[in-house]
């Protein structure tokens, strides 16, 4: 067998080089490129060997692991999964820094690769800089912490050992029932150490989405049930845009006349103005949506985990007798709440089952209401969208804004905070695949990071129209180093900064179950000695970026915003303030935990009205 003698850092690179996939009929490498910060761990052996394939492989510089890491993330989410990015660190506290991230990717079942560095094997310089030492477990180190936030985790303890792991990590990075994350660990030595590695490992390898297909049998069940159905119900999850199957969804409901409620992933699977579509549902969902889910009697269930947000905590389904038929590609989330498993991929799926139902339809009368209901929903956001002259901008406001204004190819991106529920209503997609929302894991500053990774992979697919990112001032001042990332690397993006004095939504949670504003708004912290309550001027940090900045006071001069922006030829930070209090109404019941016992009768009430909402709760069998 034909070998060549290279060291493991070597390999893997030339590794990744030679996978490729397949996007819009056209060969891509499949690792698209790589987000690095470089430190002692990577910088003498990983380092060297990108360098010498950045023609192939580009680097991108990073400010923060994490930041650069949730770039990644956004960027396969926005990719579909269809192609991935790498993200590589130091030992120590580099690594560490990722742990987020991986998280936000494991909850989203999103492809990542982590190339981080490790201490020594052969353990002689122990211990070693930013080494963490276990008495009692010296192979132990921090890496080991990413064990429960990846699907693949492997240290590579010799050079050998690639030739089965990477391509262990990929196919669970590209497997759609089990996708997520892969870390792979380093050691310094390791990396330096040369082997003769077969030739053939680095032959190019061509990866395509793989498709499983349903049994006959469940999709035979499914097409039964569904034909039994009077009120039918379509929920639409991320694993549609997974797996490219906007189109057939669509095709599916006009052919069936089925309406289609969407989660927070799921959302812009389908234009917000088609005559299926029946609004977002749940917690930050809306009253059209969530009425439907109520009186449904069999929900079919595409490619979603059926997360609290989307189920308001298993109360919307308020039909006693409702059935659920589950696809997806993941057999852990077709069984969820003793549904009709239907395990396999979600566009063949969808076509097969379509087959079965032949011309079957389910009641006009139905789909009418959905429609009459959807009315209701539109005209409820043109009326808390609408600007107020003389009163302070609210979220709903800039939200609409940016809705107004917006073409097909804009994309909408923001995570955890206020903006959910507002953009979850307020943004209407005009064209599939336009939105991302991080709330799979509510990461708090995947928004100008995840911004920086949609751009390019929007660039990347040659999508027209703006990445708009929408934060908040507590994100903002979590995470906005990667805002000069964008200058940097010339991903241009519109982030849209609307400043409420904290952390405001997580202060309405408090109060309105029945605390005291506490920790949360600015005004409800704690100063000390000396200290001074200042708001952030987020425009002009924005522009020692960098990045073009603006601030205004209404929203009309947020509309004159928006079109400078447009024409701008890097990225521009929009801020306005906003009211801390308005939010947009509907959505459905959460449970939290709220105290049993309390000298507060706010406190008292809240915990009543969490049992009482809990009576409406389905158990999961």
């Amino acid at each position: 067998m034909e070998t060549i003698r290279i060291t493991t850092a070597d390999a893997v690179v030339r590794w990744m080089t030679a996978q490729y996939t397949v996007v819009d009929g056209v060969e891509v490498p499949l690792f698209a490129g790589v987000f690095g910060i470089f430190g002692h761990g990577n910088v003498t052996c990983l380092a060297h060997s990108l360098e010498a394939v950045q023609d192939q492989l580009p680097t991108w510089r990073g400010q923060n692991e994490q930041g650069m890491a949730l770039a990644a993330v956004a960027y396969a989410k926005a990719m579909r999964a269809q192609r991935i990015m790498v993200a590589t660190s130091s030992v120590g506290p580099g690594a560490t820094n990722m742990i987020t991230a991986a998280a936000v990717a494991m909850a989203n079942r999103l492809p990542l690769l982590l190339l981080a560095g490790d201490t020594f094997q052969s353990r002689l310089p122990d211990p070693v800089l930013q080494q963490v030492e276990h008495f009692g477990s010296p192979s132990t180190t921090v890496n080991d912490a990413f064990r429960p936030v990846v699907r693949y985790w492997d240290r590579i303890t010799r050079p050998e050992q690639v030739l089965s792991s990477l391509p262990q990590a990929l196919a669970t990075m590209i497997d759609p029932a089990d996708r997520g994350p892969a870390f792979i660990g380093l050691p310094q030595d390791v990396q330096a150490e040369a082997y003769d590695f077969p030739v053939v490992f680095f032959e190019r390898r061509v990866h395509r989405i793989v498709r499983p297909r349903a049994s006959t049998d469940s999709l035979d069940q499914a097409a039964d049930l569904i034909r039994s159905a009077r009120k039918p119900l379509v929920i639409a999850g991320g694993g549609v845009h997974y797996s490219l199957a906007e189109d057939e969804l669509a095709a599916f409901a006009v052919a069936h006349r089925l309406p289609v409620v969407e989660t927070m992933a799921g959302k812009s699977v389908m234009s917000a103005y088609h005559p299926n579509y029946a609004g977002p549902v749940g917690v930050t969902g809306c009253e059209a949506a969530n009425n439907l889910a109520a009186e449904a009697d069999v929900v079919i269930v595409v490619g979603s985990r059926l997360q609290d947000f989307t189920t308001g905590s298993w109360t919307v389904f308020a039909n006693p007798d409702v059935r659920f038929i589950g696809i997806n590609t993941a057999r852990f989330d077709a069984w969820k709440h003793r549904a009709l498993p239907v395990v396999g991929d979600a566009r063949e799926t969808l076509n097969e089952l379509g087959g079965l139902l032949a011309d079957w339809q389910a009641d006009g009368a139905w789909l009418e209401r959905a429609q009459d209901e959807v009315t209701g929903y539109h005209e409820y956001v043109d009326s808390i969208s609408a600007p107020q002259p003389g009163a302070m901008p609210t979220y709903a406001q800039v939200v609409g804004a940016v809705d107004r204004s917006a073409s097909g190819g804009d994309f909408a991106l923001a995570a955890a905070g206020g903006f959910p529920g507002e953009l979850n209503n307020g943004w209407r997609a005009k064209q599939a695949n336009t939105f991302d929302c991080e709330y799979g894991f509510s990461c708090m500053g995947y928004e100008i990071s995840g911004g920086w990774g949609a751009a390019m992979a929007r660039r990347e697919l040659q999508a027209d129209g703006d990445v708009f990112v929408f934060v908040g001032d507590g994100s903002y001042l979590m995470m906005n180093s990667d805002l000069y990332s964008t200058v940097l690397s010339g991903h241009k993006m519109i982030v849209i900064v609307c400043d409420n004095g904290g952390y405001a939504v997580i202060n309405r949670l408090q109060v309105n179950q029945g605390g005291v504003g506490f920790n949360n708004l600015l005004a409800d912290c704690r100063i000390g000695e000396g200290g001074e309550l200042r708001r952030v001027d987020f425009a002009a940090h924005a522009a020692a970026m960098g990045c073009h900045a603006l601030r205004v006071n209404t929203i009309a001069q947020l509309d004159e915003a928006i079109v400078r922006a447009r024409a701008n030829d890097r990225t521009t930070v929009i801020s306005i303030d906003v009211d801390a209090h308005e939010w947009t109404g509907g959505g459905a019941f959460w449970e939290v935990g709220v105290p049993e016992v309390s000298n507060r009768a706010e406190v008292q009430a809240a915990y009543e009205s969490m049992q009482q909402g809990k009576l409406a709760q389905r158990s999961g069998v």
